[in-house]
């Protein structure tokens, strides 16, 4: 008569990043760098989380950039305590520290949203200089990115980005 359909057996839920993680290679490692870098002050202390930060983690090394020679000594000093404290946050996957002279560290700017950017718009005179350039191409796709990139440019001059042809030196 009727088969009997045997219920699927019952599972754990797996979280997403964890099922990511398995999937695409290295992003493990990824999660658990960007991780680290957002919860570096809790890991090193305020003082030495102003003069360093982590910039990569690289088959369990956790590369950090120190802004100066006395707080890379200083860091270098207390390899062994960072490396528990990141361990215990962040599990067994980082198995050494280097430190290394790096850029200066900013300051982090206040976590606020980020204002929308106006858009920038051509002025008409700017919107007939662009049509007179692109209009000798026939092409519909080159023409459009030619636009593109044409108007691109004249905002970025108004802007004062991109120095004009008549302002740029040759040495």
């Amino acid at each position: 008569m009727w088969g009997t359909m045997a219920l699927p057996a019952r599972t754990r839920p797996v979280r997403v990043g964890d099922l990511l993680a398995t999937a695409v290679p290295g992003l493990r490692e990824r999660l658990i760098e960007s991780e680290i870098q957002v919860k570096w002050e809790g890991v090193a202390g305020p003082e030495a989380a102003r003069r360093s930060r982590p910039v990569a983690l690289r088959h369990g090394v956790l590369h950090v950039d120190v802004d100066n020679s006395p707080w890379l000594s200083e860091l270098t000093l207390r390899a062994e305590d960072l490396l528990a404290r990141v361990r215990s946050r962040h599990g067994p996957a980082v198995t050494a520290l280097r430190f290394s002279l790096g850029a200066p560290v900013r300051a982090a700017a206040p976590r606020t949203r980020p204002r929308a950017a106006r858009p920038a718009v051509l002025s008409a005179e700017d919107e007939r200089s662009v049509d007179s350039i692109v209009a000798g191409v026939s092409d519909p796709g080159l023409a459009a990115s030619l636009r593109r990139l044409v108007a691109k440019d004249f905002i970025a001059r108004r802007r004062g980005d991109v120095a004009s042809p008549s302002r740029r030196t040759l040495s």
